[in-house]
């Protein structure tokens, strides 16, 4: 079943906050229900779950846990009135998970304001940006992240939650791919309840990854003018050409594991079958609105429950910077939706 609906018109207004945050090393069970209002920033190391042993290099992420008062909250606001879309009904011995995958070259600063959303209603979050080198110029590196996020949900115990997927643009949905590709081959199931992707996927296009390059160095550098922008995007346009090439070529004799580079088509058929949520706007520059649509309409005909929502004019990766209030209850309520559905949502 498909909704779909299209958003426009004035932003309302909203408030953002910020967290605390403290160190851990990975590797030993956590109880949620023991470590509340934690932001650890994580350097994970490599000894169980079953995988590799080689995964030994460090991996940054954030995680917080609900506040304690969060449910005195939850019933102040039900009793004002505040709509019921916007709290979530769950168990809560397996509070539920919500892993955010920010896009090439976000900042933890911007994601942290997506993450406060779902930690406001007593949800666990973990936020991880894979940097920008390995998503342009060593994408063999996606495959060992990849192995350790899901390296990081086994060691938290997190496969025993309920698991919410929020992906935002080309770069979020690349690893999630790779996540996808380890639980493949790790045989361990997990419990993806649901999927949100935000200003995603799309075509791979030189135009798209143009603007993708100027709005990451032209930030970070100051001076990537459109001459450095277009010398940048046609260099990665070769090498990657050349690179998938010589994979190409190479499995013509040697057998060996592809390597996956595009996530509009590998994500296709991902055997995730749970609720998926698309959340994409005309105005997007970056990611064409018709690809989104295109890729959604494939996956409803593999049988997959999508709902869609269209922004008429948002830019790419900021429709809850221009629709906050549209923003929430769209995922509120797409996520209260996937806490009741009772499809697979494990990989065997």
């Amino acid at each position: 079943m498909t909704s779909s609906s299209h958003l426009g018109g004035r932003p309302a207004g909203g408030s953002f906050g910020s967290g605390y945050t403290s160190r851990r090393t990975a590797g030993n069970s956590l109880s949620a229900a023991n470590n509340a209002a934690l932001i650890p920033s994580n350097v994970l190391s490599s000894s169980s779950a079953g995988l590799p042993a080689h995964l030994d290099d460090s991996l940054e992420y954030f995680i917080k846990f609900p506040t304690p008062n969060f449910r005195n909250r939850e019933a102040n606001e039900l009793e004002s009135g505040a709509e019921s879309d916007f709290v979530f009904v769950y168990n809560e011995t397996n509070v539920p998970i919500v892993m955010l995958l920010g896009w090439a070259g976000c900042q933890d600063r911007y994601l942290m304001k997506y993450s406060k959303i779902y930690e406001d209603r007593g949800l666990i979050t973990v936020r991880y940006t894979a940097p920008v080198e390995t998503l342009f110029w060593k994408r063999s590196a996606m495959k060992p992240i990849g192995e350790k996020i899901l390296k990081l949900i086994y060691d938290m115990n997190f496969d025993s939650h309920p698991l919410i997927f929020h992906i935002f643009s080309n770069g979020g949905a690349y690893l999630y791919q790779h996540i996808s590709l380890a639980v493949k081959n790790h045989h361990r199931p997990i419990q993806v309840r649901g999927m949100i992707f935000d200003s995603a996927p799309g075509e791979r296009r030189i135009l798209g990854l143009y603007r993708a390059v100027s709005a990451i160095y032209g930030r970070e550098k100051k001076k990537c003018n459109c001459l450095t922008a277009w010398f940048l995007t046609v260099t990665l346009t070769v090498m990657w050409f050349v690179e998938e090439s010589y994979y190409a070529f190479k499995s013509l004799f040697v057998s060996s594991e592809r390597i996956q580079t595009n996530p509009f088509h590998e994500l296709k058929n991902d055997l995730t079958d749970c609720p998926q949520l698309f959340l994409y706007s005309k105005g997007d520059n970056v990611i064409p609105y018709k690809d989104v649509e295109k890729f959604a309409q494939h996956r409803q005909q593999l049988g997959t429950d999508i709902t869609k929502v269209c922004f008429e004019d948002a830019e790419h990766v900021k429709i809850y910077t221009k629709y906050p209030q549209q923003y929430i209850h769209c995922i509120c309520k797409f996520i209260n939706s996937c806490l009741s559905y009772r499809g697979s949502t494990k990989y065997d």
